[in-house]
C-alpha cells in the first residue's frame, strides 16, 4: 500500500515538521511493515512552469518526426517573449496548455536543462511529458496536456504536487483494513496520540424502495449490496490534477473521471467499488454463482470459462462482472476522450461531433466473502486491486459510506444529480463480541499493563469495552481479524511497543540435554563433513515425474506418496518417500555452474503413508489440546522415519604435487554408509542387490542386524545410465540412503571405547578360492567366527580373478590381526587361530586355501 504524506495529512493533524522518516518509525512500532520512504521530486528544481503553445513548426529531414514550438510561459523567463522549444512528441496542439521546463533548471536524477541547439534550431527549454518529472504513466504516452483554465506562467511544481513522500507498506493478509489511507490514518492517529478525521462518517440517505432494482441469490457470498445512480454526467469531464495525481502517488494509472473516482474512494476507504454503464445494464442487477461453462469477458478483454464456484454479478442478459475481482467488458464505463476505443467503440461520432461518452452510472458498493474471492481470483489467475481487498477482509459497513463519497464526487466533478433512490440489500447480522480477561494481555506478555491501559488501547483500535475484571469488547466493522481474546491481547501489545516487552531468557530444567538420538543426528552430519560431504537441504516436495525418470516402479513402496492440497508448485505436489531427487537437483544444478567434483549429504524426513491414516482431527485453540486429541492428530499422520542421504560426482580425490587423484565410485557411496553406521556403533554387512535407481552391476545392499536378525537399512551405489541421462547428471554419479531409525534400533547403545593391549600384534595372510557367486561379506564373516576371541581385526586387502583360480572362481586376501590382552601370542597360537579361521570358512563357504 503506498500511502502519499499530503493525503495523510488530511486525516491527521501530523506535527508540521515530521518527515517521512518519522512517520515510517512511528508506524513501525505499532506492528505495521513500512518498506520504503520515497523522496518525489528529489532534486527537482525551478523554473517548472504551465506554457501555452503559439505555434508549430514540423522540422524536415530527419529519421523521426521533430516539431519547432513556441511557447507562451508568462513572466517566468524574464521577459515575456515566447519560448523556442523543440520537441519531438505529437500529442499535443497549439492552444495547448502544457508543462515547460526553463534553462537553469534540474529535473529529477539530475538532468539539467540549458539552452542548445538541436535539429538546427536552438532549444530554449523542454516540453515535459510525465516520466520526465517523476510522475509515472498517466495514460497519455507522451506530454502532459494540462487543462484549459490554468494560465501561462503558474508554478507546475506546485501545481502538479510534485515535492511529496510516499511511504510503501507491506500489508500482512490479516490487516485489510490497512490497504486504505482510512486505515493507515487510524494507525498514525494511535501512534501520535492524535484524533482521527474518519473519512467514512458521512450523511449516507436511508434506503428506499426507488433505487436501482438489485436481487442478492447468495446472501452467504454477498451479505451487503449498495447501488447508487449519478445521471447528467458531462461525458468530456476530465479527473482533475489533485486526484489523477493521488492516484498516481498511490500506484495506480488515471483513465476515465468515472474509474478514477471509484478507484480514488477505494483508496480512501478501503471499499472496493464499481461503476457500470446504466444504458448497457439490461434490467435487474444480481448476484449469484455462475452456472458451469457460463463465459465472460472481463475489462482486460479476456474470455473467461466460469466455474460453480464463481460469485457473479448479472443483469437479464447474464453475468456483468466477476464479483470482488474484474467487471465484465459489456457494461464497461465509455471515455469521452477522442483516443478512447474498446468495447464501446470510438465514444465521438466522427459525423455529427456528437459526444457518445457515458453521461448515467450505476455504482456497486458490495461486501463479499473473502474466501470466495480468493479461491475466484487464483482460479481465473486474476488478482486485481478489489480482489486484494476483499480476500483480506473489508468493512463491510463502509459500503453506504463509500457509495454517497463516489456520488458526491461525480456531482461535484462531472456536473451529476444524484438520483434519489438508495438501494442497500443487508443481510442481518449482530456484532462480533469477545469476552476476555482483564488481566490476559498482562498474563500474555509477562508485562503489568493494568485494566486502564488495556481498555484504551482497545478503544483506540475502535473497539466498544465493557466490565471490570472480566470484559465485554465489541470488535469494529473494520478488524475481521479479532476474533479471539489472543487477538485483542496482541492489539495492546503491539500499541504498547514490542520494544518494551521484557528479553526473558527461558531457564532449562538441569541435567537435560539433547538425547541420544539428537547426539546421534549430529554425530551422522559431523562424520560426513568430515569426510568431505557438504550439506545440502532440499526442498520436501517432489513430482511424479522424477519417480519416473529414476526407474521406480509402479508397486515400489516410494510410490505411495501423500499428495498436498495447496502445494507451492503443480509441479511438486507430493511429499518425498526418499531424499535422493532433492539432492539430485543441487548436484545438477552446481554442475550446470561450473563445479563438476560434488559431495554432497542431507539428512531429514521422507513421507510414507501406511493407508491406515486417519482423518485429521481440528485441535481447539481456546485450551491446550488433550492427550487424546494430539494421539488422533499422530494417527492421521503418515509414517516419517529420518533417513541420511549421499549423492557424489567427479573426482573423490583430486590431483596434485601429491599425486594423481581418483575418482568417485561405487565404493565411495558404501563407505559413506560404512561412516554413517560406525557413528551408531554398527557394523554394516554388505551384499550385492538390485535396487533403483542403482546400476544393477554396482548397487550394494546395506544391512544391519536388529534383534539377531538382518534387516535391510539402506543401499548404496552409482546410478543406472539411463537415470543420469534422464536427469541430466554427470556419468558415473553415485548415491547412498540410509535409514537412521533403523540404525538406531541396531545400535547398541552408547559406544564403548575399546581397550587397546600392550602386547605385539601377530598378522596372519589368508587367500581363500570361492565361488564367484559367494560374497566377500559371507567370507570374512565365516573368518571371524572362527577365528575366536584372539581376533583383533579382519580386513580384505586383494581381490584376483584369472585362470590360475579357475573359471568361476576368485581368490579373496584377509589380513587377520591377533592379539592377547595378557600375555604375548605365540607363533603357535596364532597360526592355531588362523587355521580354525579357515576351517570355519571352507565349512560355511566351502573356499579352498590357495597353495594347498
Amino acid at each position: 500500500m503506498r500511502v502519499p504524506l499530503s493525503w495523510l495529512r488530511e486525516y491527521v493533524d501530523l506535527p508540521a515538521g515530521e518527515s517521512g522518516r518519522d512517520v515510517q518509525a512511528k508506524l513501525v512500532a505499532t506492528g505495521l511493515e513500512v518498506e520504503t520512504v520515497e523522496q518525489l521530486g528529489a532534486g527537482l528544481k525551478g523554473p517548472l512552469v504551465v506554457g501555452k503553445v503559439l505555434t508549430i513548426e514540423e522540422l524536415e529531414g530527419f529519421k523521426k518526426p521533430i516539431r519547432f514550438c513556441t511557447v507562451d510561459v508568462g513572466q517566468a523567463n524574464g521577459t515575456g517573449e515566447p519560448q523556442e522549444i523543440v520537441c519531438g512528441a505529437r500529442n499535443f496542439a497549439v492552444g495547448d496548455k502544457v508543462v515547460v521546463v526553463l534553462p537553469g533548471a534540474t529535473l529529477p536524477g539530475d538532468f539539467k536543462i540549458a539552452a542548445r541547439k538541436t535539429y538546427g534550431k536552438v532549444s530554449h527549454g523542454m516540453i515535459c511529458s510525465g516520466d520526465e518529472l517523476g510522475m509515472g504513466d498517466d495514460g497519455s504516452g507522451g506530454i502532459i496536456v494540462l487543462p484549459p483554465e490554468y494560465e501561462p506562467g503558474t508554478d507546475a511544481i506546485e501545481l502538479l504536487q510534485l515535492v511529496d513522500e510516499v511511504l510503501d507498506i507491506a500489508v500482512t493478509a490479516n490487516r485489510g483494513d490497512c490497504l486504505s489511507l482510512r486505515g493507515i490514518a487510524r494507525e498514525a492517529a494511535i501512534a501520535y496520540g492524535l484524533p482521527l478525521r474518519d473519512p467514512a462518517l458521512l450523511d449516507v440517505p436511508p434506503p428506499n424502495s426507488y433505487g436501482y432494482p438489485v436481487k442478492v441469490a447468495d446472501p452467504m457470498g454477498c451479505d451487503r449490496f449498495t447501488a447508487r445512480t449519478v445521471v447528467g454526467l458531462d461525458p468530456e469531464a476530465r479527473s482533475p490534477i489533485w486526484l489523477q495525481r493521488r492516484l498516481q502517488k498511490a500506484g495506480m494509472r488515471p483513465i476515465s473521471l468515472a474509474v478514477d473516482v471509484t478507484n480514488y474512494v477505494m483508496l480512501e476507504l478501503g471499499q472496493p467499488l464499481h461503476a457500470y454503464d446504466r444504458t448497457r445494464v439490461d434490467g435487474t442487477i444480481g448476484v449469484r454463482r455462475a452456472e458451469p461453462g457460463e463465459k465472460l469477458t472481463t475489462l482486460d478483454g479476456v474470455e473467461r470459462v466460469l466455474d460453480a464456484g464463481d460469485l457473479v454479478i448479472t443483469d437479464n442478459r447474464g453475468p456483468i462482472g466477476l464479483a470482488g475481482v474484474m467487471g465484465g467488458a459489456n457494461t464497461e464505463i465509455a471515455d469521452a476522450s477522442p483516443t478512447a476505443s474498446g468495447v464501446g467503440g470510438a465514444p465521438i461520432d466522427p459525423e455529427t461531433g456528437v459526444v457518445n461518452g457515458t453521461t448515467e452510472v450505476v455504482i456497486e458498493a458490495a461486501h463479499f466473502d473473502a474466501v470466495s474471492i480468493a479461491r475466484t481470483a487464483r482460479r481465473h489467475r486474476l488478482t486485481s486491486e478489489a480482489s486484494k481487498r476483499f480476500e483480506r477482509g473489508v468493512d463491510p459497513q463502509a459500503a453506504s459510506a463509500a457509495a454517497q463519497r463516489t456520488v458526491d464526487l461525480l456531482v461535484l466533478l462531472a456536473g451529476g444529480t444524484a438520483e434519489a433512490g438508495v438501494t442497500e440489500v443487508v443481510s442481518p447480522s449482530g456484532p462480533r463480541t469477545i469476552t476476555v480477561r482483564a488481566d490476559h494481555p498482562d498474563r500474555v506478555a509477562g508485562v503489568a499493563y493494568g485494566r486502564e491501559t488495556v481498555v484504551r488501547r482497545l478503544q483506540q483500535v475502535g473497539c466498544d469495552v465493557y466490565g471490570q475484571d472480566e470484559l465485554v469488547v465489541t470488535v469494529p466493522s473494520w478488524r475481521p481479524d479479532l476474533t479471539d481474546p489472543n487477538d485483542l491481547a496482541e492489539e495492546v501489545i503491539r500499541l504498547e511497543g514490542y520494544e518494551n516487552l521484557p528479553a526473558t531468557l527461558p531457564k532449562p530444567p538441569a541435567g537435560r540435554g539433547l538425547t541420544e538420538r539428537q547426539r546421534l543426528h549430529r554425530r551422522v552430519g559431523r562424520a560426513l563433513a568430515g569426510a568431505g560431504y557438504v550439506e545440502a537441504l532440499n526442498y520436501p516436495f517432489i513430482g511424479e515425474a522424477v519417480l519416473d525418470q529414476l526407474g521406480i516402479e509402479d508397486d515400489d513402496p516410494r510410490r505411495r506418496t501423500v499428495r498436498l492440497v495447496n502445494p507451492l508448485s503443480d509441479q511438486e505436489p507430493l511429499l518425498r518417500t526418499t531424499l535422493i531427487p532433492g539432492l539430485l537437483t543441487a548436484l545438477r544444478r552446481n554442475d550446470g555452474r561450473g563445479s563438476h567434483d560434488l559431495a554432497l549429504f542431507e539428512t531429514g524426513l521422507v513421507f510414507r503413508p501406511t493407508g491406515d491414516e486417519k482423518p485429521s482431527v481440528r485441535l481447539p485453540v481456546d485450551r491446550r489440546p488433550s492427550d487424546e486429541e494430539i494421539a488422533a492428530l499422530d494417527a492421521a499422520l503418515p509414517e516419517q522415519p529420518r533417513r541420511v542421504a549421499v549423492v557424489f560426482a567427479g573426482a573423490r580425490e583430486q590431483d596434485g604435487w601429491w599425486g594423481k587423484g581418483r575418482p568417485a565410485t561405487w565404493a565411495d557411496a558404501v563407505e559413506a554408509g560404512r561412516t554413517v553406521a560406525r557413528e551408531a556403533g554398527v557394523e554394516l554387512i554388505v551384499r550385492q542387490d538390485q535396487h533403483a535407481p542403482f546400476h544393477p552391476g554396482r548397487c550394494a545392499a546395506l544391512l544391519a542386524v536388529i534383534d539377531g536378525e538382518e534387516v535391510l537399512v539402506g543401499n548404496a551405489g552409482e546410478l543406472h545410465p539411463r537415470v543420469t541421462k534422464a536427469l541430466g547428471l554427470p556419468e558415473r554419479t553415485g548415491a547412498m540412503e540410509i535409514d537412521l531409525d533403523r540404525l538406531e534400533r541396531a545400535g547398541q547403545g552408547v559406544v564403548q571405547a575399546p581397550r587397546i593391549s600392550t602386547f605385539p600384534v601377530a598378522t596372519q595372510d589368508v587367500a581363500l578360492i570361492v565361488d564367484a557367486s559367494v560374497p566377500a561379506a559371507d567370507v570374512a564373516a565365516a573368518l571371524r567366527s572362527g577365528a575366536g576371541d584372539l581376533l583383533e581385526s579382519l580386513r580384505l586387502f586383494d581381490v584376483f580373478t584369472g585362470e590360475q583360480v579357475g573359471e568361476g572362481k576368485k581368490s579373496l586376501a584377509y589380513a587377520l590381526r591377533f592379539r592377547a590382552p595378557d600375555r604375548t601370542l605365540t607363533a603357535d597360537e596364532a597360526s592355531a587361530a588362523r587355521d580354525t579361521a579357515v576351517a570355519a570358512a571352507v565349512e560355511k563357504t566351502g573356499a579352498v586355501l590357495r597353495g594347498a
